[in-house]
């Protein structure tokens, strides 16, 4: 097949390079620096203690790559969730008529812009559990084995059975499911554990839920999202590696002493060594964050469905006015109580 990845970024360089591995013909784009390292150096993958070196074809813009009506089997969006309505808007300009599209960004509804403009059944929705970092632009490391990518239809009778065998004779676990937004709700539920809190207390989950105040917190995060999926009819599901199952039943049945040491493991388990990702937005300085298609998600379908999220409110609106700099961070740096009391403004 002939692919186009759109953003070398750790997930959509890691799709890429293992596609490339099965003789795949696949272009990437990237950022500029980006792309001369990877042309110059090739792009190097260290999975199960061992580091692979691929060469994909590495371009700098969308026009380039759509040039002289070049065509694709299939285009994967591997920028941030917050980055794809420009790509959107790229593709639109230079391919008008695209192939399927797999969406891999994290998140509620970054699904619609591209259903919206092409039709559901151009569009493939997917989940990648994979717990990945780039040590440097050109290389990424796998930091936890037994991950995989969950698949979905976002319409009936869509056909994606030819999508799973793809990824799966790469050597990633595929698995395929048949309600997108079940999918994409579970993993944002996953996703949201000790991310938000993290970013703005500057602090690893671990040391912060030994606050039993911001554990409490992070424990009625997650049951404001559990009543949203329930009232929107959306069943809880497991993903590739990571039981969002688990998570739910201990958040609603368990106490909170053996809850705390399941949320602790899934936000390690699932991250590796990394600061969650909202911490990552807040100190990139793209004055942009993913939280606002998680919490802020979460509080807006809450709002629609006359469910109360005051906690899930709380934590998008600081944290974005702590990316826009409407907040100064050094007032939450590794203090609990001054995010409590923002939190119950909200309550």
């Amino acid at each position: 097949m002939d692919i186009l990845v759109y953003g070398a970024g750790a997930v959509g360089g890691y799709l890429g390079a293992r596609l490339l591995q099965q003789k795949h013909q696949v272009t990437m784009i990237a950022r500029e620096v980006t792309a001369e390292l990877i042309t110059l150096n090739g792009l190097s993958i260290t999975e199960h203690g061992e580091r692979e070196r691929v060469r994909p074809k590495v371009l700098t813009s969308a026009m380039a790559a759509f040039q002289d009506g070049r065509a694709y089997d299939l285009i994967i969006m591997g920028v941030k969730s917050y980055d794809l309505e420009e790509a959107l808007n790229t593709i639109v300009a230079f391919c008008p008529q695209p192939p399927t599209i797999l969406t891999t960004g994290n998140g509620i509804g970054v699904e619609q812009p591209f259903i919206a403009q092409f039709g559901a059944e151009k569009v493939l929705a997917g989940s990648v559990t994979i717990p990945l970092s780039k040590q440097t632009s050109d290389h990424i490391v796998v930091q936890k084995e037994g991950r995989g990518l969950a698949l979905a239809p976002t319409q009936a009778k869509q056909a994606i059975k030819q999508w799973g065998a793809l990824f799966q004779k790469a050597g990633i676990t595929t698995q395929l499911e048949n309600n997108y937004q079940a999918m994409k709700w579970s993993k944002a539920l996953l996703n949201m554990v000790g991310n938000a809190t993290s970013a703005i207390l500057n602090r690893k989950p671990g040391i912060l839920y030994k606050s039993d105040a911001i554990f409490n917190l992070e424990v009625q995060m997650l049951q404001e999202t559990l009543a949203v999926m329930k009232a929107k009819k959306l069943p809880v599901i497991d993903l590739p590696g990571s039981s969002a199952k688990k998570l739910a039943f201990g958040v609603r049945r368990l106490p909170r002493s053996m809850l705390k040491g399941r949320m602790v493991s899934a936000v390690t388990s699932g991250r590796g060594d990394k600061m969650p990702s909202f911490h990552i937005d807040l100190t990139s300085g793209k004055g942009k964050s993913e939280v606002i298609y998680h919490n802020g998600a979460v509080a807006a379908a809450g709002k629609a469905l006359g469910i109360a999220t005051p906690v899930n409110a709380a934590l998008n609106d600081i944290l974005l006015k702590l990316i826009r700099e409407e907040m100064d961070w050094r007032e939450f740096d590794g203090r609990p109580q001054r995010l409590m009391a923002e939190v119950k403004k909200y309550q």
